[in-house]
């Protein structure tokens, strides 16, 4: 089994720690540099992660965990957690977004429809995943709680995360900081 992605991306983390404990082979692309090619060539989506096994390849984080979820006999998720999830990655969609416009040199605090949106989505999502976390939504070290650990341990690293919610949310990130691989896989150190 080959899981193709970044050491920062936020969504391949989330793979590599569902496969904390399974063999499997991890490659590293910098895929808005050197290695931009080499994404063309392994994934006509243009991003990761990307899973391959045997003669099956997946391309979305979501899909891959799914995949793993059936292959690992792991609990199927309850429409709740689904929701959950589609919170947080409404939230990492928008901060990606948030991001790479920074990036491309533009404001994204200017009131643009778009900025303004993404802002909103983000401030929103990230209040119901803090309400949640308190309700003990968020209590095992499942999927769910992995994806959730990735978003905020990202958007602190990318230092995007301010607001009310903040202190919730890394109090969240900080007690899931001895769970299996989450050093090894910390952004930081790639």
């Amino acid at each position: 089994m080959k899981l193709v992605g970044s050491t920062t991306s936020p969504y391949a983390r989330r793979i590599r720690l569902l496969l904390a404990d399974t063999p499997h082979e991890f490659v590293n692309l910098d895929i808005y540099g050197s290695d931009r090619d080499e994404l063309r060539r392994t994934t006509p989506a243009l991003k990761i992660p990307m899973l391959v096994d045997n003669n099956l390849t997946l391309y979305d984080s979501r899909v891959i965990a799914r995949y793993l979820g059936q292959k690992m006999g792991l609990p199927a998720l309850s429409w709740d957690q689904e929701n959950l999830l589609t919170l947080v990655d409404a939230a990492n969609d928008s901060f990606v977004s948030l991001l790479l416009s920074k990036r491309s040199g533009i404001d994204t605090d200017q009131d643009l429809l778009f900025y303004n949106l993404q802002r909103e989505r983000v401030t929103r999502s990230l209040t119901a995943l803090a309400d949640a976390v308190d309700r003990g939504a968020f209590d095992n070290w499942d999927y769910p709680a992995i994806c959730l650990f990735c978003l905020v341990d990202w958007i602190d690293f990318r230092e995007l995360l301010t607001g009310a919610d903040a202190p919730r949310l890394l109090a969240f990130r900080d007690h899931c900081l001895a769970q299996p691989g989450v050093s090894a896989t910390d952004p930081r150190n790639g």
